[in-house]
């Protein structure tokens, strides 16, 4: 199975060992979103350079200039990291189409503690991926939900 260190290129090359084409498929794209969410919560610049294509383009939201290229991508991830133990995210492929997935999720952040919920975001990933099953291109929206009258969320 996936190793740690680059899940998708160990998923690419077991299916290819097996003769199986390179397809976009739902394991695919879910084992991607948890090597994202692993990148997220190690800062490895290797984990999050192995997500990304050399010529990759990124989108914060849809009004920004995209990040260019896999270096460029992970200095931004690194620019400002969140603070271990305070977030966490699920993310699920929804729709899949040729080289292309829709992911849907959520990223929680904490307080300090690691347990009291400080936020919510609701996320949309447009996913498209490369021969070698990186991330050629990426666009995100997210929204956060509100707080209730009462001050939870």
């Amino acid at each position: 199975m996936a190793s740690r260190m680059d899940p998708i290129m160990d998923l690419s090359l077991e299916l290819r060992a097996k003769g199986a084409p390179h397809m976009l498929d739902r394991a695919r794209v879910a084992a991607w979103l948890d090597a994202y969410v692993h990148a997220w919560k190690t800062c490895s610049p290797q984990a999050i350079g192995n997500l990304f294509s050399e010529n990759a383009t990124y989108f914060y939201d849809p009004f920004s200039e995209p990040l260019r290229g896999r270096v460029a991508i992970v200095a931004s991830w690194l620019e400002q990291p969140d603070t271990p133990g305070t977030y966490d995210g699920h993310y699920e492929p929804i729709i899949i189409e040729g080289d292309r997935a829709v992911a849907n999720g959520r990223s929680r952040y904490f307080e300090q503690d690691g347990t009291t919920l400080k936020a919510e975001w609701n996320n949309l990933f447009l996913l498209r991926f490369g021969d070698a099953g990186r991330c050629t291109e990426f666009r995100e929206w997210y929204m956060k939900r509100p707080e209730s009258q009462d001050g939870t969320h």
